[in-house]
């Protein structure tokens, strides 16, 4: 088993927006749970190893009957942002014969690792609380053999999301659902050849999105015939001592959080040069040359990058990264394939 990252220290005074969200969700559970609302699990893909394995879900309010959970998972848009979370209440895991307890924090999250002894492949834990019904919540077991990652940012790397234009990211967020969204050109294949060519590697889906749009990302995916793989999202709203969180940071520390947790496994980085990814994994394959395999980014016709606020990227199709690894570049899955291939990483 990994050793467990070292917790967050206590902060003795919330940030004033975390006080004023708390003192709203607190008076509307309330009321909620005077009406007959219960708690309701969430369950999100995880991951781990023989041994031990990372279990994540979320715990909200919704009402006592047995179409509840289905509504929540299938929430779209905006209501995904409205949901009520159930604070601190105690999840019960129960993972390879193995019971295990952990408490939701204050936006009814579960993020924990557990000693569960899985078998390399997709296996299950079974989740419940007090008064909710048990859900199942998928692990990605990696092999201890297995030396070969794939690490893809989602917007406007697998999904054409527009996520740099505000205006017309909040469109995308908070309205449209995963129909009315477009799969970039030919990534979906690409994924596919990869895990082909690698047997047993697995897909970890990296954003700074938020974890309410997760069900949503998942029918995409699924829609969209993109390999299975987890989603590392983050949390929607204030932290302890800030207004909103950093997705750039949030990155950072999923990929250094993984570089310990599978010290053997290179990552093939996959993501889009609209934001941060290039910036992010230059500096990641800098800090730990040995978990690179190779970067993979998906390039933005001049038009895109001009309205997402950055500067077209130059024609040319590969460079060496600050190490040595193949850095390369495309438009499309087709381009990046042709690429990868060539560079002798398929």
């Amino acid at each position: 088993m990994p050793p467990t990252p070292a917790g967050e220290l206590a902060v003795p005074n919330l940030h004033r927006a975390a006080r004023f969200e708390d003192a709203v969700h607190n008076l509307v559970e309330r009321r909620l749970r005077r009406t007959g609302w219960q708690t309701n699990i969430i369950a999100y893909a995880g991951y781990g190893a023989p041994g031990w394995a990372r279990v994540l879900c979320r715990v909200l309010l919704g009402r006592p009957d047995t179409r509840s959970r289905q509504r929540l998972e299938k929430v779209r848009g905006w209501r995904s942002f409205t949901t009520l979370p159930a604070k601190h209440v105690t999840v019960t895991i129960e993972a390879g014969g193995v019971t295990h307890e952990a408490k939701a924090d204050r936006s009814g999250f579960v993020d924990t690792v557990v000693e569960a002894d899985l078998t390399p492949g997709w296996a299950s834990v079974r989740l419940s609380v007090a008064d909710a019904e048990p859900v199942e919540a998928l692990i990605r077991v990696l092999d201890p053999n297995v030396r070969f990652g794939i690490l893809s940012d989602i917007d406007d790397t697998v999904m054409v999301t527009a996520l740099p234009r505000p205006l017309l990211a909040a469109w995308n967020t908070f309205v449209l659902d995963e129909h009315a969204r477009a799969a970039v050109p030919g990534m979906a294949v690409l994924y596919e050849r990869l895990v082909t060519a690698h047997p047993g590697a697995p897909v970890f889906y990296l954003s700074t999105g938020a974890w309410n749009v997760a069900p949503t990302l998942t029918r995409f995916l699924s829609r969209h015939l993109y390999p299975a793989g987890p989603l590392l999202l983050t949390d929607w709203g204030p932290t302890a001592d800030r207004w909103f969180r950093s997705g750039r940071e949030h990155k950072r520390a999923t990929l250094a959080r993984l570089s310990r947790e599978f010290p053997d496994v290179r990552w093939l980085l996959i993501g889009d040069d609209g934001q941060h990814d290039p910036e992010i994994y230059r500096e990641f394959a800098a800090g730990h040359p040995d978990n690179v395999a190779g970067v993979a980014i998906r390039r933005l016709s001049p038009t895109q990058s001009v309205l997402a606020g950055s500067l077209p990227t130059p024609s040319g199709s590969s460079s060496s990264g600050p190490v040595g690894q193949k850095w390369l570049s495309a438009p499309d899955g087709a381009g990046l394939w042709k690429l990868l291939r060539d560079a002798g990483l398929v």
